[in-house]
């Protein structure tokens, strides 16, 4: 075996380089200077004895050999960080620094009630959240930059594990009076087409409406889209249309002072599961489940309406 491997430091300064694609914004994600980040990458060229990136004024373009070395530095970064898991999980469990992604239909519904508990209840742990689309939160999680992603299924994951934590059910909201003395629930033939709201590509939640109503031809229809399901509120307030939201939404307090009325959607798929993943055989597996059962608890008080508890 060579005695000349490259160091995790030149790993870490090559991964962020792929991402943000400028060295000057790399550095500043690594915390070092532009200089000592390009002479690490420099070094690890020097090192392996091929060009990983081809610099120019405006352009940062990394060689197909690049990418391959790339991707291997993410594995062997996650690895690493995994490790250091294995020594801190053999103490007290959730303790230490806990990386989690939450999608946007999520994050402000759960996480007020969420964050309290967890500073009272598990104060050495530093919990870093970030909010990201379902998609982009996976691949967070496939390339080590988060522990763990607090997501809604059906989704497709791939090779990872989860634990569901409680079914979260879709209700139609629309303006109050229009149409007067709606139902106790609404069927998706009811729904018109050409009033549809629905958030934009890229969030789960709109491919769980869709699919719930079981009606491809909402996709094509739906002339108006959403980036938040505030938004989307916003929209229907103002007469705009008719939109599907979680049952957590409305007990978070999303309706409070607008004129909108809200009925659960009555289908076969009418709910979406709220799940925590992971990456399999993670070091921090028992952690997961322990935070996942809290999670669940949490939900249980903020997350259902008092009919539906």
């Amino acid at each position: 075996m060579s005695s000349y491997l490259p160091t995790l430091k030149q790993l870490q300064y090559l991964v962020a380089l792929k991402e943000q694609g400028h060295f000057g914004k790399a550095a500043e994600a690594c915390f070092v200077t532009q200089s000592t980040l390009s002479a690490g990458i420099r070094e690890l060229e020097s090192l392996i004895g091929v060009t990983l990136v081809e610099r120019t004024r405006r352009v940062v373009r990394f060689t197909a050999l690049g990418d391959r070395i790339v991707e291997k530095a993410h594995r062997v970064l996650r690895e690493a960080e995994e490790l250091a898991a294995i020594a801190e999980a053999s103490g007290k469990p959730l303790t230490g620094e806990l990386r989690m992604s939450v999608i946007p239909t999520i994050a402000p519904f759960l996480l007020p009630r969420l964050l309290p508990r967890l500073r009272a209840d598990r104060p050495e742990l530093k919990l870093y959240l970030r909010e990201e689309t379902s998609q982009a939160a996976i691949e967070s999680l496939r390339h080590g930059n988060v522990d763990c992603v607090l997501l809604a299924l059906p989704f497709p994951t791939g090779e990872l594990d989860s634990e569901i934590l409680f079914e979260d059910r879709l209700y139609v909201a629309f303006p109050r009076d229009d149409p007067t003395n709606p139902p106790e629930w609404i069927k998706p033939g009811m729904i018109d087409e050409s009033k549809l709201l629905l958030l934009e590509d890229g969030h789960c939640l709109k491919d769980h409406a869709l699919a719930a109503c079981n009606r491809p031809d909402l996709r094509a229809s739906a002339t108006m889209m959403g980036t938040s399901l505030h938004t989307l509120i916003q929209m229907v307030d103002n007469g705009l249309g008719v939109t599907m939201i979680p049952e957590m939404a409305i007990a978070g307090g999303i309706l409070d002072h607008t004129r909108i009325t809200a009925r659960p959607l009555k289908s076969d798929r009418s709910a979406r599961d709220i799940a925590l993943v992971w990456r399999r055989n993670s070091p921090r597996e028992k952690e997961f489940h322990m935070l996942a059962e809290i999670l669940r608890d949490a939900a249980a008080k903020s997350c259902r309406l008092p009919e539906a508890a």
